[in-house]
């Protein structure tokens, strides 16, 4: 693919409008440098962009997109307007955010998949709102994949202190359990190693935390750690991956915390979001893996009892962009060495 001059570094979805994303979104652009801005680009109804950005007293211009892809001054915009008929209330689900949340997203996809921008930064979408919109999927990761024809994919959540890799994410426990398989494991292991090198993590150290109190206590507990997990690892192991498990989650994310490892792979959505969000609420970036598109987040959700209030905080928005940034260096780096003769 080649990289048109008017390709950004970075693009950033609105999500639900109706939540706090217009306006962190708003508050992280105020605080960017005039470079960081220029190789910025936002999707969504540059009218609530400058409503959010009146409502924290920022100066900033937004400017669509011309017919080359490019926007000469102000914040550039990929414009997905709220249609005329369809009202988004504050603070509320709606069909109509949900489907703006959604199209926003389907915008930025094409846009990386065209060459207009490297990596996708997404503000928080409500699924309610997206299921009641017609779009049933289990919130961006899932979104994702299905636009792109990704069979599957994996969410990372990054901090500098505890990041953790998930083999499985919005399903119930019961679903969890079922997915706790050799295949997956050994898959969700790859993509982080494969993640970490990119990132530039040399020789990756990776942890798998078990599944049952005690990795199941030889069977008493359950035997999915012996039966399943462990055989998972020693195949990695085999094949040359730095990885270690199983190992009980009550101390896992403890000694990855301290920098014994560089990642836990988490069997379920909450053994690995618990712990990070504990430790690093505010600076934890979502990342989506396995897809033939790049993409962070921010790592909390629409926050609707405060949304359109002046008070939204913007550090996770902070941290999801410079992630994003990190992402579109390698990415950069990568397409400068593969011109070269």
């Amino acid at each position: 693919m080649t990289t048109p001059a008017s390709c950004y570094a970075i693009v950033i979805t609105m999500g639900d409008p109706a939540g706090i994303g217009p306006e962190i979104i708003c508050r992280a652009v105020a605080a960017m440098s005039p470079a960081e801005r220029a190789t910025t680009l936002l999707v969504g109804d540059p009218a609530i962009y400058r409503r959010a950005a009146r409502s924290i007293g920022a100066e900033l211009a937004f400017t669509p997109l011309d017919e080359a892809g490019a926007a000469t001054g102000g914040v550039a915009v990929a414009i997905v307007e709220v249609p005329e008929d369809v009202e988004i209330p504050d603070g509320r689900i709606s069909a109509g955010g949900g489907d703006m949340a959604f199209r926003c997203v389907e915008t930025a996809v094409k846009l990386v998949q065209d060459g207009r921008a490297r990596v996708i930064v997404t503000a928080p979408l409500n699924k309610a709102a997206l299921h009641e919109a017609g779009h049933h999927y289990d919130g961006h990761t899932g979104m994702l994949a299905a636009l792109t024809g990704a069979p599957s994919s994996f969410m990372l959540l990054a901090s500098e202190t505890l990041s953790t890799l998930h083999v499985s994410t919005h399903v119930s426990l019961r679903g969890a359990i079922e997915r706790v398989t050799e295949t997956r494991i050994v898959a969700t292991v790859e993509a982080g190693h494969a993640h970490l090198v990119a990132m530039g993590v040399a020789n990756p150290r990776i942890a798998v935390a078990g599944l049952n109190p005690h990795c199941g206590e030889g069977g008493i507990f359950g035997d999915e750690d012996g039966r399943v997990i462990a055989p998972a690892v020693k195949g990695l192991k085999a094949r040359g991956f730095t990885v270690s498990g199983p190992i009980s989650a009550d101390t896992v994310f403890y000694r990855a915390s301290k920098g014994e490892f560089d990642l836990v792979v988490a069997q379920y959505h909450d053994q690995g979001h618990i712990p990070v969000k504990l430790i690093a609420f505010d600076t934890t970036v979502n990342v989506s893996l396995g897809l033939p598109v790049q993409r962070t987040s921010v790592d909390h959700g629409t926050a609707f009892d405060i949304a359109w209030q002046g008070r939204a905080d913007a550090t996770n928005m902070g941290a999801a962009i410079a992630y994003a940034r990190r992402l579109a260096d390698v990415a950069a780096g990568a397409e400068s060495r593969a011109s070269q003769p």
